[in-house]
């Protein structure tokens, strides 16, 4: 799935955890919008969510997620895997273009409407049209900087940014410690 029109990175260091989001909202070669918060706290503040791909089709899988955060109270990886297993049976669910990443104090996932739900080797991932830009910015960054998280992520979604012509320079994050 080649989702175009944004970049979701999730960094992971020193027991915090970063989502950040950039804010474009594009359709084709325009842009609709700048400021868009792709990046939600769910679950009473304790999971973060980011999406790439069409904004409606987020919001009914951030809504879907949370309900499956709250069956399962909380537990971050049986909401995955349910999710997956819905989003890639339900007729509604599997007509939805986008990605998501999710991520608690412990784990992170990223969850595709193929049914994949996928735990990252490494403590860095992304997704969207950016994701891979960002990844190599924050691995690299991660590696040979005693950057914050936070400062790690926002610094490589400005690298990606640059790249990428469907990521702004508009970065939210949310962080969990």
């Amino acid at each position: 799935m080649n989702i175009r029109g944004t970049t979701i990175l999730c960094v992971r260091k020193d027991h915090h955890v970063v989502l950040a989001g950039d804010g474009q909202v594009t359709m084709g070669d325009v842009v609709l919008k700048g400021k868009a918060k792709k990046v939600r706290r769910l679950h009473e503040g304790k999971v973060l969510a980011g999406f790439a791909g069409s904004t409606s089709d987020a919001f009914t899988l951030f809504e879907r997620f949370e309900a499956k955060l709250k069956e399962y109270r909380g537990n971050i990886t049986r909401a995955a895997v349910e999710m997956g297993k819905d989003w890639r049976t339900d007729k509604i669910l599997r007509r939805l273009e986008a990605l998501m990443i999710v991520a608690d104090i412990e784990k992170t996932f990223l969850l595709s409407g193929t049914g994949d739900v996928v735990e990252p080797d490494d403590d860095v991932c992304g997704i969207g049209s950016g994701g891979n830009y960002a990844v190599a910015a924050a691995k690299a960054l991660v590696k040979y900087t005693d950057l914050s998280p936070r400062e790690v992520a926002q610094k490589a979604m400005d690298i990606a940014s640059d790249i990428c012509v469907y990521t702004n320079k508009n970065i939210i994050c949310e962080e969990l410690a």
